[in-house]
């Protein structure tokens, strides 16, 4: 592309400080290092982990930075030594980074990635430590190592899916986080059998994701908790059986959940990120077996209890990050079970907007009709 090699100036939404309107600003975004592609953005999605960072609530959140990381476009320009993608591929950007070389990506274990995060914890890039984000010469932080809400980005090679240029990218770009977050906690970290009894804790985008991926790994009860009784209705759609109302009951949320389900539930997953949560969602868990997977992040500092005799009675309290999908591998594997209709992406979109219009799509996030708001990047 002519642009190669240049500095781009383009349009961005730059949170300067924390709970601050994002402001559009011209930015000048750098020309692709050694091991980095430069990625048009074309459209990019909200979610709740940029308004945490944004509210300040990010012990690694720093000003000023351009938040967004779930998204989709087309690489621009690729750096020294990039030969995974090319310019004109179709591509999502990934958080969650994959090298296939670090002790993390061998182990077999885990999905987690070591190679770039000591960069992008810091909001800068491996190669220099440096930003490829500026205005008149002033660094912006990078988030994430995405920094979606740009019309042009740069990433780390390793944090890049290629997919398939048929699918359309102002559906698939959900599936840089919060879809396969969802699926991923009960295919991969929950591993959830048929017949299991499952109970989710806030329905969001994530909870709804869990409740298919539950639905679709045969779950004979799924029982959705939130506090806003509006939302059974949207969440029957994605395989949610019954709906749990704490307000409505005086016991505390687990012993409703113990009585509804002979003894508790089998698999419990939070997809809030509130520690109180957290715990009545583990003892909610049956005795012997129960497994609660922690999906929500909690603000910094918070910490979780729960009475060991919880654990010693054979109870499993774990964590998962993007599910526990290895991103460059299995994103384009997600994508094609879109194309496939084997999984839902188009239903968890309810506002469409513009990049420009990036305010407003925060507010509308928060009033809660909203699930998921696509922007595009025409400022």
């Amino acid at each position: 592309m002519a642009t190669q090699g240049q500095v781009i100036t383009c349009k961005a939404a730059v949170a300067w400080e924390p709970n601050k309107p994002l402001v559009i600003e011209d930015v000048q975004v750098a020309p692709p290092q050694a091991g980095e592609v430069r990625v048009k953005i074309l459209y990019t999605a909200l979610c709740h982990t940029d308004a945490y960072t944004w509210g300040g609530k990010d012990p690694e959140g720093l000003f000023p930075c351009i938040l967004g990381h779930e998204a989709a476009g087309i690489v621009e320009s690729v750096g020294e030594g990039v030969t995974i993608v090319q310019p004109g591929d179709h591509v999502i950007p990934c958080y969650q980074a994959e090298c296939g070389e670090c002790k993390f990506c061998k182990s077999g274990k885990t999905n987690l990635c070591g190679k770039v995060r000591a960069a992008t914890g810091v909001g800068v890039m491996m190669s220099d430590r440096k930003s490829r984000f500026s205005i008149n010469g002033k660094p912006i932080y990078h988030f994430m190592g995405t920094s979606t809400f740009s019309q042009y980005t740069v990433v780390h090679d390793v944090s890049v899916a290629k997919i398939d240029p048929k699918a359309p990218l102002e559906k698939v770009c959900l599936l840089g986080c919060g879809v396969p977050t969802g699926l991923g906690a009960v295919w991969n970290t929950a591993k959830v059998e048929a017949g299991s009894i499952v109970a989710i804790f806030g329905l969001g985008t994530v909870g709804l994701a869990v409740a298919e991926g539950a639905k679709t790994a045969g779950a004979s009860r799924i029982i959705g908790i939130d506090i806003d009784s509006k939302k059974f209705d949207t969440a029957k759609n994605f395989g949610v059986t019954e709906f749990v109302n704490p307000k409505d009951h005086e016991k505390p949320i687990q012993q409703v959940l113990v009585d509804l389900t002979d003894g508790g539930v089998d698999y419990s997953f939070e997809c809030i990120g509130n520690v109180s949560v957290m715990r009545a969602a583990l003892e909610c868990c049956h005795k012997g077996w129960g497994t609660s997977v922690i999906v929500g992040v909690a603000a910094s500092g918070q910490e979780i209890s729960t009475r060991p005799f919880q654990l010693v009675t054979g109870r499993v309290w774990k964590g998962t990050a993007f599910g526990g999908f290895k991103s460059r591998s299995q994103v384009p594997w997600l994508v094609e079970k879109y194309l496939k209709k084997e999984i839902k992406v188009d239903e968890y979109i309810t506002h469409t907007l513009t990049l420009g219009e990036i305010n407003k799509a925060f507010d509308l996030m928060h009033e809660g009709g909203c699930l998921r708001c696509v922007l595009s990047t025409d400022a």
